[in-house]
């Protein structure tokens, strides 16, 4: 005898299950659970609702999980992003890391250099450089945002007034040719255009899995020039609109001509 279908509330829980799970997509689930596509985008909409989730284009994220989790997704393709902006930074520089998985991976790559200041807002960078005497490690002070690990707040904001580091690594969810850095929050979204205009030189950490998307609701301009660290080798065929400003981790550099100026 078959299994009865779960009930609405049961069927929920299920999916909320399923989607931190990494199921994200209204198909996939839509033939999990025995229902319509129409169904999962009704139940996925109360999950959004009462904030579980994020809509995204064919699906959800979970908006609940862990930086531990985070780190996992695509974990080559962030350590060959982090090796190529760490081959970036020389010694005696003061470098500004945003906040991200991505960008603590390059906080790890950087914990052996000599001689380097690293300003940063994200406790897992913080974690990885807190042990290292070569590292002069200033941490931004304010408050901490769950579960992202993120410090923010108006006293970084003032922080940042006060700093000039020669480079500056942001981290993002979504990157969006045109829109620019896609965030979860407000709050995140004006620290890191803060952040975008206090270094020298300006690098966005993304893997291919974060071009062209756009998670959330909230944006940090990129209106300076600036270069993205990408492990997608084919960016300037699949999403030539980055193609001007890209450098593919691990191949040749592509330098461009009109968002980044040499």
């Amino acid at each position: 005898m078959s299994q009865p279908r779960p009930g609405t509330r049961d069927r929920r829980a299920l999916l909320l299950e399923a989607v931190r799970d990494g199921s994200g997509s209204i198909a996939e689930l839509a033939e999990e659970f025995g229902v319509s596509e129409s169904t999962i985008r009704r139940d996925l909409a109360s999950l959004a609702g009462a904030g579980h989730v994020v809509r995204t284009y064919g699906g959800a994220l979970d908006t609940e999980r862990s930086p531990r989790d985070k780190d996992r997704e695509h974990a080559a393709a962030k350590d060959a992003i982090a090796r190529e902006a760490a081959a970036l930074v020389r010694n005696g520089e003061v470098v500004l890391l945003d906040a991200g998985t991505t960008t603590g991976r390059l906080a790890r790559h950087l914990a052996h250099r000599e001689g380097l200041t690293v300003v940063t807002n994200g406790v897992t960078a913080i974690r990885e450089l807190a042990g290292f005497s070569g590292i002069d490690l200033v941490v931004l002070g304010g408050r901490l945002r769950h579960p992202g690990e993120a410090i923010l707040g108006e006293s970084v904001l003032a922080q940042l007034r006060h700093i000039s580091p020669d480079r500056v690594f942001l981290g993002a969810d979504g990157v969006v040719a045109g829109r620019g850095l896609c965030c979860p929050s407000l709050e995140q979204s004006v620290v890191k255009h803060a952040m975008l205009h206090a270094g020298a030189e300006a690098y966005v950490l993304a893997d291919h899995s974060k071009l062209d998307q756009a998670p959330f609701s909230y944006w940090t301009p990129l209106d300076r020039d600036y270069r993205l660290i990408t492990d997608e080798p084919r960016v300037d065929v699949v999403f030539p609109q980055f193609a001007e400003s890209v450098i593919v981790a691990g191949a040749p550099e592509i330098v461009g001509g009109a968002a980044h100026h040499e």
